[in-house]
């Protein structure tokens, strides 16, 4: 398979802290991918090292044939939508003038390839929220709006971290299963808690635990002992057709 995005022999250090050790793994040119894991195994920072916002200490990743680093900022943005977990403009916008700075062109990309701020706000129903300013947005509001945004130039690959967090269960279903069929066509990776909505909807989930790949596979890893450890808690499967859904609960601790 040709690697569209390949991260190789990542490591990330932090205040003497370890984040990420020897990370490798790659992805193709199209797949929905559901990055899982417990708080501070290191999603966060995987998902900003394959967008290049951050350089690793050790290791490399890999926009196609080139270091991600060494592609071109305006080309990088192209290429990668990321959508971060929490998203502060440095000035209060409104959602035209947030449309039109990710719409404007990069040199040597005729306009009439993009949308325009009209096309994108009727595509994902916005005309409600084309003249209010970024801080007047309830959180789940600014997720579909900061959504939208990254999304209006049809990026070939999507990072997204915790896009559904500030959502309600609705929206946030919406959500998961637009990302899930995007992976059809597009490369879309997802860092997410809800693990029930990762095993359904996901054709492809990664497990990192302790700075490291714990498990990569399909929905056959809902039933995997290493799961259960990764988190550090017992799940119990229940049967709930057409799949099977997780409940977790604490290890009893040993007796004397």
């Amino acid at each position: 398979m040709n690697l569209l995005l390949e991260a190789q022999h990542l490591g990330v250090s932090r205040r003497h802290k370890s984040i990420l050790r020897d990370v490798s793994i790659g992805f193709g040119a199209t797949g929905s991918v559901a990055v899982i894991g417990p708080n501070g195994a290191g999603k966060s920072t995987l998902l900003a090292l394959l967008a290049g916002l951050e350089t690793p200490a050790q290791g490399e990743v890999r926009l196609g044939a080139r270091r991600v680093v060494d592609v071109p900022a305006a080309e990088r943005a192209q290429a990668i939508g990321f959508m971060p977990q929490h998203f502060e403009p440095h000035w209060d916008l409104v959602l035209e003038e947030l449309l039109g700075m990710r719409l404007t062109p990069p040199r040597g990309k005729a306009p009439a390839q993009w949308p325009t701020v009209d096309e994108v706000i009727a595509r994902n129903q916005l005309q409600a929220f084309r003249g209010r300013r970024w801080s007047t947005l309830s959180g789940g509001e600014q997720a579909r709006v900061l959504l939208a945004t990254v999304l209006a130039t049809d990026p070939p690959i999507l990072l997204a971290d915790e896009p559904g967090a500030a959502l309600d269960v609705r929206h946030r279903l919406t959500l998961v299963e637009a990302l899930a069929q995007r992976g059809r066509t597009r490369l879309v990776i997802v860092a997410m808690h809800d693990l029930d909505l990762a095993f359904r909807h996901f054709e492809r989930i990664v497990v990192v635990a302790d700075g490291r790949i714990a498990i990569d596979g399909g929905e056959e890893l809902i039933h995997a002992a290493l799961l259960d450890e990764s988190f550090g808690v017992v799940f119990d499967r229940i049967g709930v057709p057409p799949g099977v859904m997780l409940r977790a609960r604490l290890r009893r601790q040993a007796g004397p």
